[in-house]
């Protein structure tokens, strides 16, 4: 079969037609890959993975991080579960990129849709790029020398994930293993070169060298900048879809306006590189 790839924005985004994702060749990868850079994230519809198909699928384009907090599949920890039943899914109603609190933030994340609402829940992601682009020349030139601190503390705070002995003692560890780091404002892609704003609610707590009110002001102006409409694409998830996107130049946002309908997700989660500036 060809493999199909339609665009869905201007910005970002393609549904991908024509390819089993249990079934992928060599040739198959590759182009998934090409087109995982142009679009930065592709939607596929109709896919049927068991959770070791997804690690197995996610392992072809890197190695896969497992998660300090969120709960995994038994016999496969590298997938994480999304599940409303067991977790409170709060921290993914906001616009974030997956996992910035590591050195070496993941390429890109796969999520496969296990069990959706009957309407509500649907996903967006913005394009860092696009954003980054639309900027003024004076405010790409202000920012792309500095950095910011990401904070896993941000997205896993104490009122919604130490509820118990056990879940405290999981957060404390999480955050010992996982002190603040420091990436660029400004990534530039590995791969294509293309320049893309790299902070977000989710993760990022302050620009180092600005003061408190200095840093807030600029967070918050590209925050806002960075979600806007036109930069973004929105996903009406079906059971089985299976969506891929660029972890280094995308953002995410999960709607939590289902409840009390149950939603379940397996992500893997793939290793990237250690971010670099301009």
């Amino acid at each position: 079969m060809t493999i199909n790839a339609t665009p869905l924005t201007p910005a970002l985004g393609a549904k991908i037609d024509g390819i089993d994702l249990t079934q992928l060749t060599a040739d198959d990868q590759r182009t998934v890959y090409s087109l995982l850079l142009k679009y930065q994230v592709l939607f596929f519809r109709g896919q049927h993975l068991t959770p070791a198909d997804q690690a197995s699928l996610a392992e072809r384009f890197g190695r896969l991080h497992i998660h300090p907090i969120y709960p995994k599949v038994e016999q496969q920890p590298e997938i994480l579960i999304l599940d409303t039943a067991l977790n409170d899914l709060r921290d993914n109603a906001l616009w974030h990129t997956d996992v910035t609190f590591i050195q070496t933030p993941p390429l890109g994340s796969i999520l496969n849709a296990i069990q959706v609402p009957e309407y509500g829940g649907d996903t967006l992601w913005a394009s860092s790029s696009a954003a980054y682009d639309a900027l003024s020349p004076p405010i790409q030139q202000l920012i792309d020398g500095l950095d910011a601190e990401h904070d896993i503390q941000l997205s896993f705070p104490d009122e919604r994930f130490s509820t118990t002995a056990e879940a405290q003692q999981q957060v404390a560890k999480a955050r010992q293993d996982h002190p603040p780091v420091i990436h660029p404002v400004v990534r530039v892609h590995p791969d294509t070169g293309k320049k893309g704003l790299f902070v977000t609610p989710g993760f990022t707590r302050r620009i180092i060298g600005l003061s408190a009110l200095e840093s807030r002001a600029l967070l918050e102006l590209l925050f806002a900048h960075s979600t806007r409409p036109e930069f973004s694409v929105r996903w009406h998830w079906q059971a089985n879809d299976v969506v891929f996107w660029d972890n280094r130049i995308t953002q995410h946002y999960a709607c939590d306006d289902y409840h009390p309908q149950r939603r379940v997700m397996h992500r893997a989660t793939i290793l990237g590189d250690k971010p670099k500036g301009p």
